[in-house]
């Protein structure tokens, strides 16, 4: 179950890098740099969200404490690296306009963390506020 819940995942980390590889005009250090971010945010993406298994939701419910894996650092991994996909995108398109893009992004992000936070802490309590004193974000 867990393969099939990465698909939309999948496709959408390889449809960018897709995107990158075939953008008009030469190869440059920012293209170059983009695709590396994507490449590396998109890797990090599936194994956080690989890891997160079936706690995954759109909306926020406390299901499981994950605290494994990348969850052990991040408390956050799916909006981070998803976050720096999307920057590696931009700075391979080489707008800076679209940097308005992941600005707007994290604003949402945080909050969305934040409802997600509390609702993790009204249901796992001291054991979820000890976990979010040892990790970021």
């Amino acid at each position: 179950m867990r393969s099939i819940n990465l698909v939309p995942q999948l496709v959408g980390t390889v449809g960018l890098i897709f995107i990158i590889c075939n953008l008009p005009g030469p190869w440059n250090g920012y293209r170059i740099a983009g695709l590396v971010l994507t490449v590396i945010g998109g890797a990090f993406l599936l194994t956080a969200r690989y890891q997160l298994g079936s706690s995954f939701a759109v909306k926020a419910k406390a299901t499981e404490l994950v605290t494994q894996g990348i969850y052990s650092r991040i408390r956050n991994p799916i909006y981070v690296f998803s976050t720096l996909m999307i920057l590696g995108t931009v700075i391979a398109y080489q707008r800076p306009k679209f940097l308005l893009i992941p600005a707007g992004l994290i604003v949402m992000q945080i909050k969305r963390a934040r409802v997600e936070s509390r609702v993790l802490e009204e249901k796992f309590g001291d054991a979820y506020r000890l976990y979010r004193s040892q990790t970021w974000f």
